[in-house]
């Protein structure tokens, strides 16, 4: 369904975007950023599905400052390779790889008003892009990783939030999404019975029940914000 084009930062970075198309005039558009395992499949799945819904769906390589053309699965020496680039992308100098996303909102804006949604690392980029730049109407993070942490939790979100959680989720404790919870009423936050990942149905964690409920959630948070 969708094809990738080039998009340039403002530094004048140019990286590679996965763009699907809804079939009618968008109703909006959904920026989809990436897990640590690239712009893959299921990546372009989840894009696919916000253009079936009706929106623009951008998808930018959040790791093509660092290493072009990741895609990896899901085994454990993916996982470690993803990890590192992760690490090598969140130690670039400010503001690194924001002002791809940036890029990514300000080319779907032509679609009208622009959510952005994030899985994993992604999702912990969602809060951070919701907290930090600008033409964001609406933002969803999935078990964002490092979301928890107190110097993320101190942030504040310039646009209305939903945040997904999985109470089985070893990478993030309960206490911390409590305290998540607790810094940020303003946040609409839904807790599933659920592993980490448990929006990916390339992965083990999948949990079909909970992806299709958070997905529900999510659309409806779109409609909401973006129409």
């Amino acid at each position: 369904m969708g094809q990738f084009i080039d998009l340039k930062a403002a530094d004048g970075f140019s990286f590679p975007a996965y763009v699907a198309q809804p079939v009618a005039k968008p109703h909006g558009a959904v920026v989809v950023l990436q897990e640590i395992f690239g712009v893959n499949a299921h990546i372009r799945a989840v894009a696919d599905g916000y253009a079936a819904a009706g929106y623009l769906a951008v998808a930018p390589s959040t790791f093509h400052r660092v290493k072009p053309g990741v895609e990896l699965g899901y085994a454990p020496d993916d996982m470690s390779a993803g990890m590192a680039l992760k690490a090598t992308v969140e130690a670039l100098p400010e503001p690194g790889v924001l002002q791809d996303i940036q890029a990514a909102i300000d080319h779907a804006a032509q679609a009208g008003k622009v959510g952005v949604v994030g899985y994993c690392w992604g999702g912990l980029l969602t809060w951070r892009t919701a907290c930090l730049l600008h033409g964001v109407s609406a933002a969803v993070p999935y078990y964002g990783g490092g979301i928890t942490a107190p110097a993320e939790i101190a942030r504040t979100p310039k646009c209305p939030v939903l945040a997904h959680f999985g109470e089985k989720d070893h990478w993030i404790p309960l206490d911390g999404v409590a305290a998540f919870q607790q810094a940020h009423p303003e946040v609409e936050v839904h807790i599933y019975p659920a592993n980490h990942g448990f929006n990916c149905d390339h992965r083990g964690a999948y949990d079909a029940a909970a992806a299709a409920l958070a997905r529900e959630r999510t659309l409806t948070f779109f409609a909401k914000h973006l129409g």
